[in-house]
């Protein structure tokens, strides 16, 4: 059943490595554009929504709160949310498309702002669990002592049980990191951009087999603001409305990745298939593909889950050339986080806006109308399809 919610707005801001910026440049930079992209002001944004609000967990990772960048901006909201504990990255977007579908806002800015680049330190890495802290707790007390220090480790565990049921090869992961790559030559806004070989990934140093560094997604300074309006208040905006046809979320019964029963599988099973059942389209529908990258195994992973191709086949459909540069199913043609640089899944769902709108220039699917969308690693998981009428 299609929501009465729609995305009118993207923006993202200049993003780079060790920009030394404070977050919040960022944010307003990024909100200017996304409310120059949907024809909106200021005054009319009245809510707000983040993942996964205000923390000091990791470096960089999430500098600023809801109640900060209302004020920035100046904004005039009555409904907000932060979202640390919900489907994933797409949490803010979920929370902001029922908001607006059940009258709580009419358009609402979500953002994700980042100085994980310029924020670390030498004690002080981002992504590595309690970094700097003298205790630990929960079940990164289990990991770490085994080494698993940060998400690289434990994607590892499952990519190295995937390799083993199924076949795949580092030459398989390869052509994802590739063809990312590739996209990312056509988009001025990626961080990464000169070409790379199939011989210089498997080349790179080996950071948790079988993932070596291209691998691993980029960490860097930036924001990128979506905007998310009610049904009838998208058709006064700029540009026709991305209609938010099915949305899916999943939080797994282990909430630790190592604990899963079958590591072979992610939340983002679960989460497909709960998006399938809410709408009549099928996979053979969708025209370009936004899957979190945050290491390349977990595309494979999305593609399997959203029922691209069948449990342990997607080796196969990589193979076949099916998601780089001309491929049926084209996936992260920005040059996902993987080249384009980690913004936790928010310039992926940009990126598919900008698919579905025509503005992708030189690396523009032809006559895209349907995005499928999928944020998470792990346990936990949000998923959506996107439709331009």
């Amino acid at each position: 059943m299609t929501l009465d919610a729609a995305i009118t707005g993207v923006g993202m801001s200049d993003i780079g490595r060790k920009t030394n910026r404070p977050a919040i440049l960022h944010l307003a930079e990024a909100a200017r554009r996304a409310l120059e992209c949907a024809g909106l002001t200021k005054d009319d944004i009245d809510g707000i929504s983040t993942y996964p609000g205000k923390a000091d967990n990791s470096p960089g990772m999430s500098p600023l709160g809801t109640g900060e960048v209302r004020n920035a901006l100046g904004l005039k909201t009555r409904w907000h949310s932060a979202v640390p504990d919900g489907p994933s990255q797409m949490a803010p977007i979920q929370v902001a498309a029922m908001a607006v579908a059940t009258g709580q806002a009419r358009h609402v800015l979500c953002f994700r702002a980042l100085t994980e680049s310029s924020s670390q330190t030498a004690t002080r890495r981002a992504s590595i669990p309690g970094a700097g802290r003298a205790r630990l707790g929960g079940w990164y007390s289990y990991l770490v002592p085994a080494n698993a220090m940060s998400a690289s480790n434990w994607a590892g565990w499952m990519a190295q049980r995937y390799f083993h049921e199924f076949g795949m090869t580092r030459e398989h992961l390869g052509l994802v990191a590739t063809g990312q790559r590739a996209f990312a030559q056509q988009n001025p806004s990626a961080v990464m951009r000169t070409p790379l070989t199939i011989d210089e990934y498997l080349g790179a140093r080996m950071i948790s087999s079988p993932l070596g560094l291209f691998d691993c997604d980029v960490p860097i300074d930036g924001a990128c603001v979506v905007i998310v309006s009610a049904a009838d208040a998208a058709k006064d905006c700029a540009r026709a409305p991305l209609t938010i046809e099915a949305m899916g979320s999943a939080l797994g019964s282990q909430e630790t990745w190592d604990q899963r029963t079958d590591l072979t599988t992610m939340g983002a099973h679960d989460s497909a298939a709960d998006m399938w059942k809410r709408t009549d389209l099928k996979p053979a529908d969708v025209d370009m593909l936004a899957l979190y990258d945050g290491f390349s195994i977990f595309v494979p992973y999305w593609l399997e889950a959203l029922g691209f191709c069948g449990h342990g086949e997607a080796k196969d459909f990589i193979a076949e050339g099916n998601i780089g540069p001309g491929g049926r199913f084209p996936v992260n043609t920005g040059g996902g986080q993987l080249s384009g640089g980690r913004l936790h899944g928010f310039g992926l769902l940009h990126e598919a806006c900008m698919q579905l709108w025509g503005q992708a220039d030189g690396r523009q699917v032809a006559d895209a109308k349907v995005a499928a969308c999928g944020m998470g690693g792990g346990f936990i998981a949000g998923s959506m399809l996107l439709r331009r009428d």
